[in-house]
Order: C-alpha cells, then structure tokens, then sequence
C-alpha cells in the first residue's frame, strides 16, 4: 500500500511538472504580448542515500514577475524520507511566495508553506499532521540564483517538523 501511494504521488508530480514545461513552451509560440516571458520556473530536487536511509524530495515552483521588483509564486511539495527499522515519512503540500527585489542585488522573500506529514515509526505508532510555516527571508541575488536565510516565525519547538526556525536556502528560477 505504502509503494503504491509514494509511485502515485510520484506520478502527479511528474505529469505536474511535463505540463508546466509543455505549457510554457507552448505559451511562448502563441502569445506575442509578454506574459510568458514574465514566469520564471524552478525548484527543488534532493537524493539523499546512505546505509539504512533514503530521503527523496521534489518540489517544482513557478513564479510570475510582476514588475522587475516584485514576484508572486507557488510550489508543490513531495517527500519521502525512511530510516530502516525505526521510521518512514511521507510529506506532501504547497506553499505560496512573494518576492521583493529593492535592488538588483537584494531579494526579500515571505513564503507561506504548508505541508502534511504522514510518518510510521516501527515502535510507536503513528503520527499524522499538517505543519504550517511562514518564513521571512533575505538573500544575495546574481542573475538567476540567490543565497540567503529565512527565519519560521511560526515556528515552535514540540510541533515543527524542522528542529531549528532559521534555514539557509537556494533559490534558482529560469
């Protein structure tokens, strides 16, 4: 059952992220006026394996530039983490994300996340729940990548899912 779920969902995000890329290759023949040359796409990919542990993420973005200062975005979010004989960990949701640029150089971000959590721990049960996050960040921007940090200021020791409120972060859009 659990394969057959994670195989699922992986599938979504697949046909997901073929349409977006069709969509935006498309949009660029048959509009003339600009628009698709305002979305920008990105995102996430992380592999992760070692002896008893995989960690598998996918989360594919897409954001509108507004103006050469500010853009609006969102993103879908898959995960897949297993520790042999202690716990598995299913993670699915979106968030939402606005970026500000006050100079070229300087990209102050606030991002909405929520994600759901499906974990199975071999001695203790189970333990299902959403987590939301609302992350303020700032970072150095060079073209298409930025570095920078972003703080959870939702964040709470006994319910986040991420053991610190500060996360560096990468961020590249084409």
């Amino acid at each position: 059952m659990k394969k057959i779920k994670f195989f699922a969902v992986c599938r979504l995000i697949f046909l997901f992220v073929l349409l977006c890329f069709t969509k935006s290759l498309y949009a660029q023949q048959a509009f003339s006026n600009g628009f698709s040359k305002k979305i920008q796409f990105g995102g996430g990919l992380g592999l992760n394996f070692g002896s008893g542990f995989t960690d598998i993420s996918v989360a594919p973005s897409a954001i509108y530039n507004i103006n050469p200062f500010v853009a609006l975005g969102a993103s879908i979010q898959f995960g897949y983490i297993k520790v042999k004989n202690n716990y598995e960990t299913y993670t699915y949701g979106g968030s939402l994300i606005g970026l500000i640029n006050p100079i070229p150089q300087i990209q102050l971000s606030a991002e909405l996340e929520q994600l759901r959590f499906n974990t199975k721990f071999r001695y203790y049960g189970d333990q299902d729940y959403w987590n939301t996050a609302l992350y303020l960040g700032a970072g150095y921007r060079s073209n298409n990548v930025t570095f920078g940090v972003r703080y959870d200021v939702l964040h709470d020791d006994n319910k986040s899912i991420y053991s610190e409120a500060f996360m560096p972060f990468v961020r590249v859009y084409f």
